[in-house]
């Protein structure tokens, strides 16, 4: 999962997987949506779509980090955990109408979007064999 238009550009760090950086823009949207929400929401809602959504990218970082691809298999696989539970939360979220259908259309699309990059990470991690 390389960098768009940049083919040949090695992956030296995680912030240069794909992967993350579309990871990396679901968590600010997400933050930038839930500052709206009310403020009793803050340890409920609100508390549980951030941390749903960084624990994203967090686990892509440390799967990244990991010396054996069934490791990285494993991160990779507790990231789209995350995803699918922020999915559930986004759900919640719009039902509830705290989020509106154009910015709930827009997020979801995002988050479905890493799961797509993740799931190829996953299934890369899982067809090279550790040494």
């Amino acid at each position: 999962m390389e960098n768009r238009g940049e083919e040949n550009k090695k992956i030296i760090s995680f912030t240069d997987l794909v992967a993350w950086q579309e990871g990396h823009k679901l968590v600010l949207m997400i933050y930038k949506l839930t500052k709206s929400f009310p403020k009793e929401e803050m340890f409920g809602l609100t508390s549980q779509m951030r941390r749903a959504a960084v624990s994203i990218t967090s686990n892509i970082a440390e799967g990244f980090s990991r010396q054996y691809y069934s490791e990285k298999a494993q991160f990779y696989s507790m990231a789209q955990g995350s995803n699918t539970e922020l999915q559930n939360q986004l759900l919640i979220a719009k039902d509830v109408k705290y989020l509106d259908e154009k910015d709930f259309s827009v997020t979801a699309e995002q988050s479905m979007f890493v799961k797509k990059l993740v799931n190829g990470l996953i299934k890369k991690s899982k067809t090279i064999r550790d040494s």
